[in-house]
C-alpha cells in the first residue's frame, strides 16, 4: 500500500506548495513516527492556506491518512492558529467524524516565523532538528496542507494543475483564487480589480520571504501569493537593493550589536548561527571558508534578522544569501552538523508576534480579509515552466501542435532521476511551444 500511494503523488507530480517545491514522492518514502501539517502561514497578508483548510478539511484530512499510511505515522498534528477559526472548526468536526484520535490540531501561538519547519516541528514535539539537518533526522515529516490536499487528489489519479494563492496589497479588491498553473500574474492582478496605484512592484510569495517579480512571470506549484505594493514602499525597495550596496553598508555601519542574532529563530533553537558574527567576519574581510562564515549555511532567510533585528537598516539576511551562493559556487559544503542540546533558555520571549511584524513592515493598511472566490477562472492560454520544483527539469513528451486536455501528462521526470516531477496540462487547448516551458493555448 505504501508503494501505492508513493507512486500515485509521483504520477500527480505533488511537490511542496508551501516552500521550495521538494518533490513529494520522495519526501514521503520513508518511515517516521510523526507527520505535521504546516498551516501557520505567518507570512503577513496572505490567506490562502487557513482559507484552503476551511474549504476543503476533507481532502486535507485524507491527505494526512494517506502521508501517515505511506510512512507508518504512528501520530499527527495539523498545526495553526487559533485566530483561524473556521478552519478550526471545520478541521475539528471532520477529526470528530472520522473517530481516528491518530490525528490532532495543535494550535500554534501566533508569531514569526512559526511556519518555520524547524520551529513548527519544535512547538509541536519539543525536538530539535540537528545543524545542517531536515525533519526526517528526528523522525519527523512536516508537509503542507496545500500539499496534503493535492496528495489526497492524486489517490483519485487527480494530478496537480491548479493551485490557491492569494493576490493582495495595493488592490481593490484584495481575493484568494484557485487559478490553472502558468497564468500570467497581470491576469490575476486584474482579476482583484486591478491596482490602486500608478506604479507598483510585484512580490511572489509573502513580504519577509518572497521574491521580486514581473506580471509576466506565470503561477507555478510554488507561488505563494501575489502582493502589489507600491513601487517605492520599503518592502520592495529593500528586495531590489542591489547587493553591493548591501555589502558596503554591512561592512561600514554594523557595530556588532548581536539585535540580529537575539532575534535569529535558527539560534533561539540553540543553532551555532550567529548573524553579527558573520557581520563582522565579512566586515574583517574573513574568507568564504572560515568558521563564522560558513555558518551562513544554517540560515533560513526568513529575515527576522534584518526586519525586526536590526535598526541600522543592515540585511543579515541578504549577506548569508549571498555567502551561501557563493561557497556553493566554490564548492565549500555545510561543516556544520551538530545536534543542538537544548533550545535558548530565553526563546520564549524572543517569538516575535506577527502584529508587529505587520507594523514594522508597514502594511497595517493592507492588512485586510482575502475571501475565497469561487469564481472559474478560465485564462486563454497558460505558459508551464519545465522546472516547478527542486531538481531535474521535467522532459516534455509533447510536440507543437498536439492537442491536450486538462490534466494530460505533458513533460514526466527523466529517466533515471530521482528527484523531479512530472507535469501536467493545466487547460485544454493546443501546444504552441516548447522550449524551457509548455505553452497551451485554447
Amino acid at each position: 500500500m505504501a508503494n501505492e500511494i508513493v507512486e500515485k503523488v509521483q504520477a500527480a507530480g505533488v511537490v511542496g506548495a508551501g516552500g521550495a517545491g521538494f518533490p513529494t514522492q520522495v519526501k514521503i518514502n520513508a518511515t517516521v513516527d510523526v507527520i505535521i501539517a504546516n498551516g501557520a502561514e505567518c507570512e503577513p497578508l496572505l490567506r490562502a492556506h487557513q482559507l484552503l483548510m476551511a474549504a476543503e478539511s476533507e481532502k486535507i484530512f485524507l491527505g494526512m491518512q494517506a502521508v501517515m499510511a505511506a510512512t507508518g505515522a504512528k501520530s499527527a498534528y495539523i498545526g495553526l492558529k487559533r485566530k483561524y477559526y473556521d478552519a478550526v472548526r471545520n478541521l475539528q468536526a471532520v477529526i470528530d467524524r472520522s473517530g481516528d484520535s491518530r490525528i490532532q490540531l495543535y494550535f500554534l501561538p501566533d508569531f514569526y516565523p512559526a511556519g518555520d519547519e524547524h520551529a513548527l516541528l519544535h512547538e509541536v514535539t519539543g525536538r530539535i532538528v540537528p545543524e545542517g539537518g531536515i525533519p526526517l533526522n528526528v523522525g519527523v515529516i512536516v508537509i503542507n496542507v496545500e500539499t496534503l490536499l493535492n496528495v489526497a487528489q492524486a489517490m483519485v489519479d487527480t494530478p496537480v494543475t491548479e493551485k490557491y494563492l492569494t493576490v493582495g496589497g495595493a488592490v481593490r479588491q484584495p481575493i484568494t483564487l484557485k487559478v490553472p498553473l502558468g497564468m500570467k500574474i497581470s491576469q490575476l492582478i486584474e482579476l482583484a480589480g486591478g491596482a490602486n496605484v500608478s506604479e507598483y512592484g510585484l512580490v511572489d510569495g509573502g513580504p519577509m520571504m518572497g521574491k521580486i517579480i514581473s506580471g509576466d512571470d506565470v503561477v507555478t506549484k510554488t507561488t505563494g501569493g501575489i502582493l502589489v505594493l507600491p513601487k517605492d514602499h520599503p518592502v520592495i525597495t529593500n528586495k531590489n537593493m542591489p547587493w553591493q550596496v548591501v555589502i558596503n553598508r554591512a561592512r561600514a555601519v554594523c557595530c556588532n550589536c548581536r539585535a540580529c542574532t537575539d532575534n535569529c529563530p535558527r539560534n533561539l533553537l540553540g543553532h551555532s548561527l550567529e548573524p553579527h558574527r558573520i557581520m563582522q567576519a565579512v566586515g574583517s574581510g574573513a574568507g568564504a571558508d572560515s568558521g563564522a562564515v560558513t555558518t551562513a549555511f544554517l540560515c533560513s532567510e526568513c529575515g527576522a534578522c534584518d526586519t525586526f533585528g536590526c535598526t541600522m537598516g543592515l540585511s543579515p539576511r541578504r549577506v548569508n544569501m549571498e555567502l551561501k551562493r557563493q561557497m556553493a559556487k566554490a564548492g565549500i559544503k555545510n561543516p556544520h552538523h551538530e545536534k543542538p542540546l537544548k533550545a535558548r533558555a530565553n526563546r520564549e520571549f524572543r517569538r516575535i508576534p506577527t502584529k508587529r511584524i505587520v507594523a514594522r513592515l508597514g502594511l497595517m493598511a493592507y492588512d485586510v480579509e482575502a475571501p475565497l472566490s469561487d469564481k472559474k477562472v478560465e485564462p486563454q492560454e497558460v505558459r508551464l515552466p519545465l522546472v516547478q520544483h527542486i531538481g531535474a527539469p521535467a522532459q516534455p513528451v509533447v510536440k507543437t501542435g498536439d492537442v491536450v486536455q486538462a490534466g494530460d501528462l505533458i513533460a514526466r521526470i527523466p529517466e533515471g532521476t530521482v528527484v523531479g516531477a512530472n507535469l501536467h496540462a493545466s487547460i485544454s487547448g493546443t501546444v504552441f511551444a516548447v522550449e524551457n516551458y509548455i505553452g497551451i493555448r485554447r
